[in-house]
């Protein structure tokens, strides 16, 4: 009888002894393969759109500052998202979002209102320009919208119609004219929830005083946080994607010294341009979902 027992377990053993193997043998697999390298329509559509041949020239000759993929992946822009651009100036992001979100999701620009007077000239010169960019165009841009608001009174749309908010180098604006917490507090009503603020900003060193951050356009990157939580925002992620360690962030002009301005002397050019555009944070906040 224990013979006949013993004969039964064998096999029920040796498939258990199996099974431990195999499973060790992933598990070590697994820790020591690298990590599979994620591509999807994401990535493949923005890899696109930064190529598309519609660029202009001097936007594109910006991408080796501005990283246009690795950012707008890392505030994790998808193409069936409604993505509101917070002034988009000419629109050197709007001819990457727009065609990629065209077809499954929507771009809005969201854009200084026009019918207000008494505005600097460049804002109606800049809006002039993205409408025209668009106009006709539908092959390339789709159906952007173009969505005005008033400066001393931001709203960006429905509350909770959005699923992520850009801006792009214009904090220190706001900051400088005292408007940067109804800003912030816009796109939060915007924003869906767990819908996602991204930004990138000119970067002050630690510690910059709040006069010198409004002189010079550079902003620590504390007040951005806090600015952003203030509106109830959660920090999700930091990016070092647009930095530049050439820039000291102390300049006789502040940023505007730099590319793509260039407001320095013209014997000064080659020392300005070897630093080239400035040093900027990108900052990826959450609007908390609901519990």
């Amino acid at each position: 009888m224990k013979r006949l027992l013993l004969v039964a377990l064998v096999p029920a053993l040796l498939t258990a002894c199996a099974s431990t193997r195999t499973a060790e043998a992933v598990t070590d697999t697994a820790a020591t393969a690298p990590a599979p390298t994620v591509t999807g329509p994401s990535e493949v559509g923005l890899t696109a759109a930064v190529a598309g041949d519609w660029r202009d020239a001097k936007f594109s000759a910006r991408d080796r500052y501005r990283h246009p993929r690795e950012t707008l992946m890392f505030f994790g822009v998808a193409p069936n998202q409604t993505v509101i651009e917070i002034t988009p100036g000419a629109g050197w992001y709007s001819e990457i979002l727009a065609p990629y979100l065209k077809d499954d999701g929507q771009y809005v620009a969201a854009v200084w209102d026009d019918a207000i007077t008494g505005q600097p000239k460049y804002r109606y010169d800049l809006n002039k320009q993205l409408r025209a960019k668009f106009a006709g165009n539908a092959a390339v841009y789709g159906a952007p919208q173009v969505r005005v608001f008033d400066p001393k009174a931001p709203s960006f749309g429905a509350a909770g119609s959005a699923d992520t908010v850009l801006t792009f180098r214009n904090v220190h604006n706001w900051v400088s004219d005292g408007s940067a917490e109804a800003y912030f507090k816009a796109f939060f009503d915007v924003l869906k929830p767990g819908g996602t603020l991204g930004l990138a900003e000119h970067r002050a060193k630690p510690g910059t005083d709040l006069a010198k951050m409004k002189k010079s356009g550079y902003l620590t990157e504390a007040l951005v946080i806090e600015l952003a939580q203030g509106a109830g925002f959660v920090l999700d992620a930091k990016s070092e994607v647009n930095a530049n360690p050439q820039d000291s962030a102390d300049h006789p002009n502040g940023v505007w010294t730099l590319p793509p301005v260039n407001r320095h002397d013209a014997k000064d050019d080659a020392k300005y341009q070897a630093i080239g555009e400035s040093d900027r944070m990108t900052l990826r906040f959450r609007k908390p979902a609901r519990e």
